[in-house]
């Protein structure tokens, strides 16, 4: 496991490093759901890493507190920092120091204040039992190893009747043994991502009611190469 996460925070180094708003940054975007506007006026926060829009989809509002689990240059982070206004917060938790560092950058530049940014894991976060009220996350579940300790730590920070709106990549059939151990595909959110079944197994498993919000099919030949998979985004409510 710690072998899969140092590959994964590797890759994810090397992207934050050599980061820069492009022109396949700006296109996935708009493919997965954003705005010209979120994009426009968060260039340098849009790596073009998601495979969906969790702020979309979730019913954030003025005053919540809400936790991103891989938060990457923040992108979503300051897209649900408007809707929570100044009353709310909006906390990131990414395990790749460059990355958090670049978000912290992008931060000040826009000078917002009610954002943190916290170096952790995932699976085991450093957030208070039911202190949150919302937590979304964009295509960053699959990579982790302990799928399962991620649902229920989103669980734990949840505050009753709190809601996960996550956008992963799952599955429709299995991948190779070869698929399987490609670090490429690893790091491309593949290699490591479940079933569309088993992944929401999991997510019913930590304690949570879920509802589907979103099947993104298309995308498997925008940005996978048609492997039999598709982007999926869920409202799972505690």
């Amino acid at each position: 496991m710690n072998n899969i996460k140092n590959i994964v925070k590797q890759g994810y180094t090397q992207i934050a490093q050599s980061c820069g708003c492009s022109c396949r940054a700006k296109k996935v975007a708009s493919e997965i759901g954003y705005t010209d506007e979120d994009v426009q006026s968060l260039q340098e926060a849009n790596l073009g890493l998601g495979c969906g829009n969790p702020t979309a989809i979730g019913d954030i509002k003025e005053g919540d507190v809400v936790l991103d689990l891989g938060c990457g240059a923040g992108f979503d982070v300051f897209l649900a920092q408007r809707r929570v206004g100044q009353t709310g917060k909006v906390i990131g938790v990414d395990m790749t120091p460059a990355m958090l560092e670049l978000a912290k950058r992008n931060a000040e530049k826009m000078k917002v204040k009610n954002v943190e940014f916290i170096l952790g894991d995932i699976e085991s976060l450093l957030i208070d039992s039911n202190s949150i009220d919302i937590v979304i996350s964009n295509c960053v579940i699959n990579l982790a190893p302990n799928k399962d300790n991620v649902f229920q730590e989103a669980y734990r920070v949840l505050k009753k009747g709190g809601s996960l709106y996550v956008s992963d990549i799952v599955l429709l059939s299995e991948l190779s043994d070869e698929q399987r151990h490609n670090e490429e595909l690893l790091t491309g959110c593949v290699a490591g991502a479940l079933l569309k079944e088993e992944y929401l197994q999991k997510i019913l498993d930590a304690g949570f009611l879920i509802e589907i919000k979103k099947e993104n099919k298309k995308i498997s030949k925008q940005q996978y190469q048609g492997i039999d998979l598709e982007s999926l985004s869920v409202k799972a409510t505690k």
